[in-house]
């Protein structure tokens, strides 16, 4: 069992308190328990010891072993007397009494697990011991990325692998990155045992970036250069824009008299073909090639044109359309009809049709309820004479009961003449003439005259 020697050094001083009552100290430390070398350069065994006791004498040594092999004694010192294994005295350097141990120059041959034991003899013999595990490894060289296929796929209908590989390196591993950061296993993503490879399935729009190989060991670490995968794509997101006039929706419109350019894009790789279709007067044609259109209203033949951008990509076989309507208004109306966030067409529509319904239903309703009110007012302003009046003639005890609203009632003369009834020995004349009234005049009237004749 490896033990730290700080672990070691309680571990002892523990039992010294329990066994004797006093801790006779010994103290081995190394920097590390793992040191990692590199093939052909020399490596530092670093190890430090410290005693509070009276020696006498001091006994160094360090054996190895190497993986499915016996342990072999290199050196063997008593204070400054050493003893070496005449077959590895040449490759190490051990100057007692210090302890550390200089390997001059690393071969693969040199990996395996060091132990340095000390013994102290003095009032009283100490000793203590430590493992060291050597691994010794060859630099990576700068890693390289090849892309299969390097003419590059169409999105959704191929797959991109990336391979990793270095000239010279052991135990390598690999990290691969896109844009600067690591990527791990998903649903697009899938990594070999070793992570040399990366392959892209299935191949998306959002897979493209800059990808990277991290290539490292426990001695070295190296980067390769960026590569970027070709993936044909779209076209997506087909706009149609202008520096000038005013946009609403689809609906551009500008002065008479202005030229206006427009303008149409797509997001695309390759780059688009684009042309330009004018609809008007029942008529489709293909009027220019490119991504630019200028239209000047002069050219403008009715009041309102639509003209249509087409984009196609070759790679991917893709193609879609937008269009874009053009209205010449008066110079400066388009600038009033503005508002600070552009209403749309049906918005304004929508606006103008509520405001054309609710006028005619208020029509409406004052041409229905209006002469109504003007009758009802001209009976409640009739004073109580009045209704005193018709109170005689009605035969009610209340002659109100026939009071209320009625109808117009007119008694034209087809002749146009006045007309005269006969005479009579039992009353004056009464002369009915062209009139219109309401049934409560013709009531409130004629009573008084049968009163005057009776």
């Amino acid at each position: 069992m490896e033990l730290h020697s700080a672990t070691f050094y309680d571990l002892h001083c523990k039992i010294c308190v329990l066994l004797l009552g006093v801790c006779s100290a010994l103290r081995l430390t190394v920097p590390s328990h793992t040191f990692h070398g590199t093939e052909g350069q020399p490596l530092q065994l670093s190890v430090a010891y410290h005693f509070n006791i009276t020696v006498s004498d001091i006994q160094i040594t360090w054996m190895f072993e190497q993986p499915s092999k016996s342990t072999t004694s290199l050196f063997m010192s008593v204070n400054q007397t050493v003893v070496s294994d005449l077959e590895y005295q040449h490759k190490f350097t051990f100057t007692p009494p210090n302890a550390s141990l200089l390997i001059k120059s690393l071969h693969f041959s040199d990996e395996g697990n060091y132990t340095v034991k000390i013994n102290i003899a003095g009032n009283e013999r100490i000793s203590a011991h430590a493992k060291i595990h050597v691994t010794v490894d060859v630099p990576v060289t700068k890693p390289v990325v090849y892309t299969e296929p390097s003419a590059g796929v169409v999105e959704y209908k191929g797959n991109i692998t990336l391979k990793c590989t270095v000239r010279n390196g052991t135990r390598v591993s690999y990290q691969w990155m896109k844009n600067g950061n690591p990527i791990e296993a998903s649903t697009n993503f899938s990594l070999s045992p070793n992570h040399d490879t990366l392959s892209i399935v299935p191949v998306v729009k959002e897979a493209i970036g800059n990808y990277s190989c991290l290539a490292t060991n426990s001695v070295s670490a190296l980067q390769s250069d960026v590569i970027i995968p070709t993936i044909y794509y779209g076209p997506y997101g087909l706009t149609v824009n202008s520096e000038k006039g005013h946009k609403i929706g689809k609906v551009f419109t500008f002065d008479k008299g202005e030229a206006v350019q427009f303008y149409c894009s797509a997001d695309s790789n390759p780059p688009n073909n684009y042309s330009w279709i004018r609809k008007a007067e029942n008529s489709t044609r293909v009027i220019t090639y490119g991504r630019y259109l200028e239209v000047a209203s002069e050219k403008v033949t009715q009041k309102a044109e639509e003209y249509r951008c087409s984009v196609y990509n070759n790679m991917t076989g893709k193609r879609d359309e937008t269009g874009v309507f053009v209205v010449i208004i008066p110079i400066g109306l388009a600038k009033m009809t503005q508002k600070e966030n552009f209403l749309s067409p049906l918005a304004i529509i929508t606006g103008i049709s509520l405001f054309l319904i609710i006028s005619i239903f208020l029509v409406i309703l004052w041409t229905r309820f209006q002469p109504h009110k003007v009758i009802q007012w001209k009976l409640q302003s009739r004073p109580e004479m009045d209704y005193r009046k018709a109170q005689s003639i009605s035969g009610h005890e209340d002659a109100l009961d026939d009071f209320g609203i009625y109808e117009f009632v007119a008694f034209p003369d087809s002749t146009g003449i006045s007309r005269v009834s006969s005479q009579s020995d039992s009353g004056p004349d009464v002369q009915f003439q062209d009139f219109h009234g309401t049934v409560y005049e013709i009531i409130r009237q004629i009573p008084e005259q049968q009163h005057d004749h009776q």
